[in-house]
This record gives structure tokens, C-alpha cells and sequence, in this order.
């Protein structure tokens, strides 16, 4: 009884490799050795070029392609928008005021009471930003209806994209509808990804309780902690970079998690650092839209509020930055989005 199974199981093993093989033909695209961890592989089996656009031409292309579609998008945008203003609120105004204050007594404390309207303006993104200001003073609740929402926007723009790329004709209904299927299914790559995290998290405590004991004082204990530091960001930043693909593969009708996380580490497999490059990028570019975008519009709410006293109190800087962080939620989704159909479409 035993051989027979084991004769089975060589002929099942022989049967799968033989059909592997035979598709492979079929496709035109000769089979690929992946690395697998703690197990020899060569150069030639894991070295995976592709053929992509320029950074700066990947990034052009996201944006035109949300302007083709803006009859989807900028809807989607506003309806997400009045939506965390009703489900979320916006940012406290005594908020913002507390920092103007904060920035005018630092000026003067360092004899610099004119700084000029763009550097306050500056200042006061950097510090929204920075201490949290669109959830600060937010209740768990709201913060669960904060991650909803911007999931809500990812599935949506990957819905959205998927069909237009194919030619179809949709209505933003049609995405609001059909599009949260994969929702549980995000949400558990979500969560993984939270797990992948947690060495950066443990960095930063550390870090937090060696500035208070002064640990890093000492040249040497600060070199171990530096290594330490840099051994955890890498293994947190190498398994979050095929979780982010995961998340965009996920999307697609049917597909459960965990196969979604094997298969997008399968595509990124000798080509993560390329991955992790254009993420790096997208960051800039999104720095760069908000101090474009969100400057003069915090300028200008500055000057308009020492003209007309009777516009004190009234949010605009709280709306725009809402709209922005609704608007970069979407172009980062059509920016990760392209780069997982590249990888899909293109034939080794």
C-alpha cells in the first residue's frame, strides 16, 4: 500500500511538471527559477529584467490618466471627501489657530517676526502633517472610518482603472457598487502588512528609549544600535514591498490573501529594489504636489484672514487638506496600479 501511494505521488509530481513545462511552450516565455530563502540559487535564476517607462514618464502617465478619467475620479474624490467630513470631521480650527500662535511666538523668540507669508505657510503644512493634525483628537470610531474610506478609495480607483485599461465604459456607480467585493479580503493584506511593520515600530521605541537614557552617547553602543536599526528597517521594508503589490492584487474577484501575498513576492522576485525605487519616488512626487498645491492655498488663506476678520473660523485650509489627502490616495493607487499591470503584461 505504501508504494502505491508513493508511485502515485511520482506520477502526480511527473504529470505537473510535464504540463508546467508543456504551458510554458505554449506562452512562448521560457520557465523562471524564483529564489527561494536558505536555498542556493544563481544569478541567472533570480535576475529579472524588465522593461518599464522612465520614473519621471511613470509618473507623468498615473496623472494623465486620472485627467482622462476625470469624470470618475473627481467625483469619487468629492464623494470621499463630504463623506470623512461627515463620518470623520475635519480638522479643528483651534488646531490650525494653535499653530499659527506657536509659529509667531517661535519667530519672535529667535527675532524673526517677519518670516515672510510662504515660510509660515510652510511651516504650517509641515506641522499639520507632521503631528497629525487631519486626526488629531479623533475617537477610535473615527479612526476605524478613517481607514475604511481610504480603502474604499483604493478598491474603487483599482475597479475604475481595471475596466478603462480594457476599453469598457463605466459610471463611478458602477465601482461604488461592485468594487468592495475583495474588501475582507484587503483588510487581511492590510493586517499583514501592519504585522510586516512592526521591526520599524520596535526601532522607533528604541530609539525613543535610548534618547531618554542617553544609550547613543557612547560611540560604540551607538553603532550597535545602528546596526540593529538598519537590520530591522530592511527585513520590514523587503516584506512590505511584495505586501504592497499583494494589496493591489488582491483586488481582483476571487483571489484569496495569502495566495494574493505568494503571488505578487512571485513577481517581484529579482525586482524588488527596482519596487522599492518607485515607491521612493512616488513619495517625491507627492511631496512635490503638496507643496505646489496646498502653499499658495495656505498663503492665501493667511492673507485673506488678516483682510476680512469675519473669515476667522471658517476651515478652507482643514477642506483642502482633506481634498488633497483624498486626491493623493488616488493618484498613489493609479501609480502602484500601472506598475502591477507592467508587471502582468510583460513576457519573459
Amino acid at each position: 500500500m505504501p508504494r502505491t501511494n508513493s508511485r502515485n505521488r511520482s506520477f502526480r509530481e511527473s504529470f505537473k511538471m510535464a504540463r508546467e513545462k508543456q504551458w510554458g511552450k505554449k506562452r512562448g516565455r521560457p520557465s523562471t527559477t524564483l529564489h527561494r530563502s536558505f536555498r542556493r540559487s544563481y544569478r541567472e535564476d533570480y535576475n529579472r529584467d524588465i522593461e518599464m517607462p522612465g520614473l519621471f514618464s511613470h509618473a507623468i502617465k498615473s496623472f494623465k490618466l486620472i485627467i482622462e478619467n476625470w469624470k470618475l475620479f473627481l467625483p469619487l474624490i468629492l464623494l470621499m471627501t463630504i463623506s470623512s467630513i461627515i463620518l470623520v470631521g475635519l480638522m479643528n480650527e483651534d488646531v490650525y489657530v494653535q499653530f499659527q500662535k506657536s509659529i509667531d511666538e517661535t519667530s519672535k523668540d529667535i527675532n524673526m517676526e517677519n518670516i515672510g507669508t510662504f515660510t509660515k505657510s510652510g511651516l504650517l503644512l509641515v506641522s499639520a502633517i507632521a503631528t497629525g493634525g487631519l486626526t488629531q483628537g479623533k475617537t477610535e470610531v473615527q479612526q476605524v472610518f478613517t481607514v475604511l474610506i481610504f480603502l474604499i478609495i483604493w478598491l474603487v480607483t483599482i475597479y475604475i482603472l481595471r475596466h478603462r485599461l480594457s476599453g469598457q465604459i463605466i459610471k463611478l456607480r458602477d465601482g461604488l457598487y461592485n468594487a468592495l467585493a475583495p474588501l475582507l479580503s484587503t483588510l487581511v493584506v492590510a493586517l499583514v502588512i501592519f504585522v510586516e511593520t512592526i521591526p520599524i515600530m520596535i526601532v522607533v521605541i528604541a530609539y525613543s528609549a535610548a534618547v531618554r537614557t542617553d544609550f547613543l552617547s557612547t560611540p560604540f553602543y551607538a553603532l550597535i544600535f545602528f546596526i540593529f536599526a538598519a537590520l530591522l528597517t530592511i527585513l520590514s521594508v523587503y516584506l512590505v514591498s511584495s505586501s504592497l503589490v499583494a494589496l493591489v492584487s488582491v483586488s481582483a474577484p476571487g483571489l484569496y490573501p495569502m495566495i494574493a501575498i505568494k503571488t505578487a513576492s512571485d513577481l517581484l522576485a529579482g525586482r524588488r529594489i527596482k519596487f522599492i525605487i518607485r515607491v521612493i519616488y512616488l513619495a517625491i512626487i507627492m511631496i512635490i504636489f503638496w507643496v505646489v498645491i496646498m502653499l499658495p492655498l495656505i498663503a492665501l488663506d493667511l492673507w485673506l484672514k488678516s483682510v476680512f476678520d469675519w473669515l476667522a473660523g471658517i476651515p478652507f485650509v482643514s477642506l483642502e487638506l482633506l481634498l488633497m489627502t483624498c486626491f493623493t490616495a488616488v493618484y498613489a493607487t493609479t501609480y502602484l496600479y500601472l506598475y502591477y499591470r507592467r508587471l502582468l503584461d510583460y513576457e519573459e
